[in-house]
């Protein structure tokens, strides 16, 4: 009896010490100087879209549920908008409508949006310089993909120093293939997110977002 008691101790305490970050014991959140990005939620990603995603519907409304909040905060939102090489302004009637961003998201007048490139959204764009304008201290990064676009700025924003939160929910990609492995997209997501959280971010989900922002 001893011994069965000594190993579930064990068994627990294991538990406990292996419990990823942001999983377990974990302050509350809360947000210092926060800007709010919310990465290439387009039409592309959308059903009928060119590359549809797992989910996008969902994590759009999520994102949106918190570009509600910081609008109502008058916080700062950035838009990044993922666009061909050569075109820098997307302009309605004249640009492919699959670069538009959702109509979930779409930006309300005056807020920035930032169009990019590559998959990082700092690369050869002006958004470092627009964080410093501002003040920023905290990114809260939503948007899609996770394993692509979400990832690179992650990395990148906590390179700069930013403490990046980073959205669970409001985030969604798609499956992957590696030789003949499917990988599905809510593993590709939850591999994602396990390497990115308390080392690049805090990965929260909207609902401690919008705890914060109380």
């Amino acid at each position: 009896m001893r011994i069965a008691a000594f190993l579930l101790g064990m068994l627990i305490l294991g538990a406990s010490v292996a419990a990823p970050s942001g999983q377990a014991n974990q302050a509350p959140l809360s947000l210092d100087r926060p800007v709010l990005l919310i990465i290439d939620i387009q039409n592309f990603y959308f059903e009928g879209g060119r590359i549809p995603l797992t989910g996008p519907i969902e994590a759009s409304l999520e994102a949106k549920a918190i570009l509600g909040a910081f609008r109502a905060k008058k916080l700062p939102v950035v838009h990044i908008q993922h666009m061909p090489k050569g075109i820098e302004k997307f302009e309605a009637g004249k640009t492919d409508p699959q670069y538009a961003i959702h109509s979930n998201v779409a930006p309300a007048e005056g807020e920035t949006i930032v169009v990019k490139h590559f998959a990082n959204s700092f690369r050869e764009t002006d958004l470092a310089d627009i964080l410093k304008k501002l003040g920023a201290k905290t990114l809260v990064i939503t948007g899609m993909q996770t394993h692509m676009c979400v990832e690179a700025a992650t990395r990148h924003g906590a390179d700069l120093g930013y403490d990046i939160v980073l959205v669970d929910d409001a985030c969604a990609t798609r499956d992957l293939k590696h030789g003949a492995t499917v990988v599905p997209a809510k593993a590709v997501h939850a591999a994602v997110l396990a390497a990115m959280n308390g080392t690049y971010a805090r990965v929260v989900t909207t609902a401690d977002v919008l705890a914060a922002l109380k």
